[in-house]
């Protein structure tokens, strides 16, 4: 008498899978950025995108940057200008 497979190999015996969970579905995180456009001087891009290299940091993350120390600081001053 020949052995059966199983017999032999019974990892080889396929065994009920246990039923998959539904995959978990990931909220997207709020939107924070705005795309747009915006007209900059030269020399102010220039300048950004200069820095940008030299500290290893993007240039619109460094006018970002910028821009919100100046908002920081328009509090206490009165005003943006």
């Amino acid at each position: 008498m020949n052995p059966t497979m199983t017999q032999v190999m019974p990892q080889a015996v396929p065994q009920a899978l246990p039923q998959a969970a539904a995959p978990v579905r990931r909220t997207r995180p709020p939107k924070r950025k705005t795309r747009i456009t915006i007209y900059l001087d030269d020399e102010v891009l220039n300048e950004f995108r200069s820095l940008s290299e030299r500290s290893g940091t993007g240039y619109q993350t460094l006018i970002n940057a910028a821009l919100r120390t100046r908002l920081a600081g328009a509090g206490s001053e009165g005003g943006l200008l």
